[in-house]
C-alpha cells in the first residue's frame, strides 16, 4: 500500500512537470496557430507514458539508488580514505551518467541524424568516462580545499580553445552532451557527494566547497565530444566501421522481439550502478546491503521506468517538437518561435526538481545570503533568454563557434568578477536546468527547426539549444550576486 501511494505520489509530480509544456503548446495551437495536429491522441498518449516512465524512475531511485549511494557516501568520508573516495567517485559518476535518460535520447539523436557516423553508445561511453574523472578530480579538490573558480576558469578557457578546431558538425552536440550529464540521475547523487564531504572535513565550507561537481560534470564531457568529433571527422574512424544503426535490422523483427531488445538495453544501462554499488559495498566495505528485496525492487522499477520514458519519447514529446517548429515555420512569423522558445524555457524551468532541490540546499548552505525563489526565478530566465538566442542561431544561421566561444567568453570574466561564495553555486545550477522531460522537447525543436529552414544542416544547426540552456543561468545568477554585491558595498560607504 506504501508502494502504491508512493507511486501516485511520483505520478502527479510527473504530471506536474509536464503540465507547464502542455499549457505552452496548447496556448500556442489553439490561440497562435489556431489548429490541432492530426497526431494529438498519440501525442497525449505518449505524454502520459513519459510521465508514468517518470513516476516509476523516480519511485525506483528513492528504493535503491539514492539511499544505498548516499550511505556509501557517509561510510566512505567516515572512512576518511582518499583513494577510495576517488574511486568511488568515478564509479557513481560514470554509472549514473551511463544511464542518464536524457542523454541516451540526446546521443540516439545524434547516431540516427549522422547516420551511424557517430555512434550512440560510444558518445555515451566517452561522456560517462569524463564525468567519472572529473568527479574524482572534484572530490580530490573538496579534500584539498583548491578554489572552484581556477578550475572553472582554466576548464571554459580549454573549451573555447578546443571548440576553436573542432568540426562544426560536432560543437552543438558536444555542448549538448555536458548539458544533458547532469540530470534526474546524477545531480542528487553527485550533490550529496559533495556536500556531505564539505560538511564532514574540517574546514571546508558547504556552499563554497560543497557546490561544484555538477558544474565539473557539465565542463568535461564538452571537451572529450568534441576531441572525439575531430577524430570522426578527419577520417579517425570509418564510415563502415561507424555505421552501427538499427534501422534496417528493426524492421525485419516483430514488435515482441524488438520491445524484449529495448528492455535488455534498458538492464544494460542500469547495470554498470548496480555493479559499482555491489562492488564497493561487498568488496570495498566488506557489509551487506540494509534490505536487498526492497533494492532490488527498487532496480526492476528503475529499469521499467527507463523503458517507459524512452517509448514515451518516441510517441509524444519527439512530435511535439518536431510538429511545433513545423507549424511555426509554415506561419512564417518568426517572432513566435522567438515566444515559443522563450516560454517553453522559462515554464519547464521553473518546474523542474533538480532545480528545486539545489535551490534549498544552497539556501541551507548560505544562511540566509541566497534566497531559493529568487535564484528559480534568475535561472528560468536564464535558459528562457539562451533557448531563445539558440532559436535566433538556428533562424539566421549563425556559426556555433563563435555564440558559444562568446557565451563562455562572458562566463570566465563574470567568474574573474563575481564573489567567491556564489561561483560553485552558479555552475551547478548551469547544470541542472535542463530537465528528463524539457531535454528530448528542446532537442526536438532545434531538429526541426534546422529540418525546416532551408539552407540548414540538421547535425550543425540542429544540436545546441541545451547549450544555450546551460550558459545563460550562469551569467544570470552571477550578474545578480555582482550586483547585490555592489549594493552592499555602497550601503556599507554611505550607510
Amino acid at each position: 500500500m506504501f508502494y502504491i501511494r508512493a507511486f501516485g505520489h511520483s505520478l502527479l509530480h510527473a504530471l506536474k512537470n509536464l503540465l507547464p509544456i502542455v499549457v505552452v503548446v496548447v496556448f500556442f495551437q489553439l490561440v497562435v496557430l489556431q489548429q490541432v495536429p492530426e497526431n494529438t491522441l498519440s501525442m497525449a498518449i505518449g505524454l502520459l507514458i513519459v510521465a508514468v516512465g517518470v513516476a516509476l524512475f523516480l519511485q525506483g531511485l528513492e528504493l535503491s539508488i539514492f539511499p544505498v549511494g548516499k550511505s556509501l557516501s557517509n561510510q566512505f568520508a567516515k572512512k576518511g580514505s582518499v583513494p577510495i573516495l576517488l574511486s568511488f567517485g568515478f564509479a557513481m559518476g560514470f554509472s549514473a551518467v551511463v544511464a542518464e535518460p536524457a542523454l541516451i535520447a540526446v546521443a540516439q539523436q545524434a547516431q540516427d541524424i549522422s547516420e551511424g557516423k557517430i555512434d550512440a553508445l560510444t558518445l555515451r561511453l566517452l561522456v560517462a568516462t569524463s564525468v567519472g574523472v572529473v568527479i574524482a578530480l572534484g572530490v580530490f579538490r573538496t579534500i584539498i580545499g583548491y578554489p572552484l573558480h581556477w578550475f572553472m576558469i582554466i576548464g571554459y578557457l580549454t573549451v573555447v580553445i578546443v571548440t576553436w578546431f573542432a568540426p562544426e558538425e560536432i560543437i552543438g552536440l558536444a555542448y549538448d552532451s555536458g548539458g544533458v550529464t547532469t540530470n534526474i540521475v546524477t545531480v542528487p547523487l553527485i550533490a550529496a557527494l559533495g556536500i556531505g564531504l564539505a560538511a564532514s572535513i574540517r574546514g571546508r565550507n558547504p556552499l563554497t566547497d560543497g557546490f561544484g561537481l555538477v558544474a565539473l560534470a557539465v565542463m568535461v564531457p564538452m571537451i572529450t565530444v568534441q576531441l572525439y568529433g575531430i577524430v570522426v571527422y578527419s577520417g579517425g574512424v570509418s564510415d563502415d566501421a561507424s555505421m552501427l544503426t538499427h534501422h534496417d535490422d528493426s524492421e525485419a523483427i516483430s514488435g515482441a522481439l524488438k520491445m524484449l531488445l529495448e528492455l535488455a538495453e534498458m538492464i544494460r544501462d542500469v547495470l554498470p550502478i548496480i555493479l559499482t554499488i555491489l562492488f564497493f559495498q561487498y568488496i570495498v566495505l566488506k557489509r551487506g546491503l540494509s534490505n536487498p528485496p526492497k533494492i532490488l525492487f527498487g532496480f526492476v522499477l528503475v529499469i521499467f521506468g527507463l523503458y517507459a520514458f524512452v517509448v514515451g519519447l518516441k510517441m509524444g514529446l519527439f512530435p511535439i517538437g518536431t510538429s511545433m517548429a513545423e507549424q511555426l515555420i509554415e506561419l512564417e512569423r518568426f517572432g513566435f518561435i522567438y515566444l515559443f522558445a522563450f516560454m517553453i524555457g522559462f515554464a519547464t524551468t521553473m518546474a523542474e526538481p533538480a532545480l528545486l532541490a539545489v535551490g534549498k540546499q544552497a539556501e541551507e548552505a548560505a544562511s540566509g545570503r541566497i534566497n531559493g525563489n529568487t535564484i528559480r526565478l534568475l535561472v528560468a530566465l536564464g535558459v528562457a533568454i539562451g533557448i531563445s538566442i539558440g532559436v535566433h542561431r538556428i533562424i539566421v544561421g549563425g556559426s556555433m563557434h563563435y555564440y558559444i566561444m562568446g557565451g563562455y567568453t562572458v562566463v570566465i570574466i563574470l567568474t574573474a568578477l563575481a564573489p567567491k561564495y556564489i561561483v560553485a553555486l552558479a555552475y551547478d545550477l548551469g547544470g541542472v536546468t535542463t530537465s528528463e522531460v524539457t531535454v528530448p522537447l528542446v532537442t526536438a525543436l532545434g531538429i526541426g527547426l534546422a529540418t525546416n529552414i532551408e539552407g540548414r544542416n540538421i547535425l550543425i544547426d540542429g544540436f545546441g539549444l541545451i547549450a544555450f540552456a546551460s550558459i545563460f543561468p550562469i551569467v544570470t545568477v552571477m550578474l545578480y550576486a555582482i550586483v547585490m554585491q555592489w549594493r552592499a558595498d555602497r550601503r556599507e560607504v554611505h550607510p
